[in-house]
């Protein structure tokens, strides 16, 4: 018996480790001893195991990950026995062999899809059903996940696109139009208990020629629309009901949506319905505005959208796209039809897959700049990452048009976070009149768009540029 242990770095995610997982039932049929742990460990560090696996997630968190690595480096008696596979380790495979000392471990690219890559044995790892044991919370192992009371499913594989800022093409190569979704849900609840969501983890599930049989499972499961009631025993002996849900997680393609698909989603139970808003042209712009009206249409009015930004997009382009999302929020109000439906926009900020910004975030798009990229996270603090239905809260947190947007993205950072009680005190309307009181603002635009302000020299600047840039300068450091 092999005793074996299960590592994911302690970055905070929302999805437990589904790779490691079924790691864990593939050890576990094979009769080894399997502890999972979240992050470092200095008992679990202090042991010496057969073998040892290490998820990876985003290449920005590449620092952190390779710290957890050589964290458990002695804790195996040989390279070799460190397992490294998942999103970061496919994408950044050479440059995870040439880091220093991790050019011994075993980096996997890509699915565990065939025989043979974690023994010498028939079973192919990524079939198996997931172990969901191992996320329960305990004494040693305390993060929670916020996704853990859901079949965590794919009904397809791949993606028939191949959008340059995605990973899917080099993780998931091939599309596979159709997986029986009724075979891994009565696995799981046979091996881990009854859930209660059924959350895909589909990259496109519209291009699947099978996806009425996809519906027709997901109904025969239990998911019908109106139909979908989960009643359980809680802690206390007390009978809940609540309703349980469907959720395509990675989003549709609103480019695939048409009235026939839209017809078989209003079936189920669907909450929400994801459409990607990647693109601000007009002909994108008219396919999406006509995909989701058709959603609506059908009776689906739990909206939600990943809106991608500094990427090939100009600032502009990303307010236009939340604006449209607001202003169709409020065309479904007015409609009795259609009242109750509503959108809600998660913003998404790009970063490249390879390249030297590939290992963290600090990539800066063609037509962005440092300031304008934190601006925006000044702004979705107020929004707690979501940009909602209500236009009077868009309006007052990115601004009523394009021009009160880009104020916005050059505002002091204090004056966007405390909008209010800078706008009181008129500290804003002090900063404004000295902006727009400079003739020429290249100067100080260099600096603005740098986002670099605790050690500026202010003497090398006129006394109107001292006036404008005073603002910028943290209180404590004036």
């Amino acid at each position: 018996m092999a005793k074996v242990l299960l590592i994911e770095p302690d970055y905070r995610n929302k999805y437990p480790p589904l790779g490691l997982m079924k790691i864990s039932t593939y050890h576990k049929t094979l009769g080894d001893e399997v502890v999972f742990h979240k992050g470092k460990n200095t008992d679990l560090r202090a042991e010496k195991w057969d073998r040892i696996y290490i998820s990876t997630l985003f290449t920005f968190y590449w620092k952190k990950t390779v710290e957890t690595i050589k964290y458990y480096m002695n804790s195996v008696k040989s390279p070799e026995d460190i397992y490294v596979g998942g999103i970061m380790a496919t994408i950044l495979y050479n440059e995870m062999i040439e880091e220093e000392g991790l050019s011994e471990i075993n980096i996997i690219r890509g699915l565990l899809d065939k025989p043979g890559i974690l023994g010498d044995n028939d079973i192919i790892v990524d079939t198996l059903t997931p172990d969901y044991s191992i996320i329960e919370p305990n004494e040693t192992q305390t993060y929670r996940y916020p996704v853990d009371d859901a079949y965590i499913v794919y009904s397809t594989r791949g993606c028939v696109n191949r959008c340059e800022f995605c990973a899917v093409p080099e993780l998931e190569p091939v599309y596979k139009d159709y997986i029986s979704i009724k075979d891994q849900v009565d696995n799981i609840k046979e091996s881990s208990g009854e859930k209660r969501d059924l959350l895909f983890l589909d990259n496109n599930v519209l291009a699947s020629k099978e996806f009425n049989k996809i519906i027709d499972e997901i109904i025969d499961l239990g998911y019908r629309k109106g139909e979908n009631k989960f009643t359980y025993i809680n802690k206390k002996g007390r009978k809940i009901s609540k309703r349980k849900y469907v959720d395509f997680n990675q989003g549709v393609d609103a480019r695939l949506i048409n009235d026939e698909n839209m017809s078989l989603l209003s079936k189920v139970a669907i909450r929400p319905l994801r459409i990607a808003f990647d693109h601000a042209d007009d002909r994108y712009v008219k396919i999406y505005t006509d995909a989701v009206r058709l959603a609506v249409k059908h009776g689906i009015k739990d909206l939600s959208n990943y809106v991608l930004f500094n990427f090939k997009d100009k600032p502009g382009d990303f307010y236009k796209r939340l604006r449209i999302n607001v202003d169709l929020n409020e065309e479904f109000e007015k409609d009795e039809e259609t009242r109750g439906a509503k959108i809600f926009s998660f913003p998404m900020r790009y970063s490249p897959l390879k390249g030297p910004h590939s290992k963290d975030r600090k990539y800066i798009g063609k037509y962005w700049t440092p300031k304008y990229i934190r601006a925006i996270q000044c702004v979705l603090v107020a929004t707690r990452g979501v940009v909602g239905p209500k236009k009077n809260f868009f309006l007052r947190a990115f601004g009523k048009n394009q021009n009160e947007f880009k104020k916005i993205l050059i505002m002091p950072e204090d004056y966007i976070i405390n909008r209010e009680e800078n706008e009181i005190s008129g500290n804003t309307d002090e900063w404004w009149s000295a902006y727009t009181s400079l003739e020429d603002k290249s100067k100080v635009l260099q600096i603005i768009n740098l986002n670099k302000f605790r050690d500026i020299e202010l003497y090398s600047y006129s006394k109107k540029e001292k006036e404008l840039l005073i603002h910028y300068i943290p209180k404590k450091k004036r």
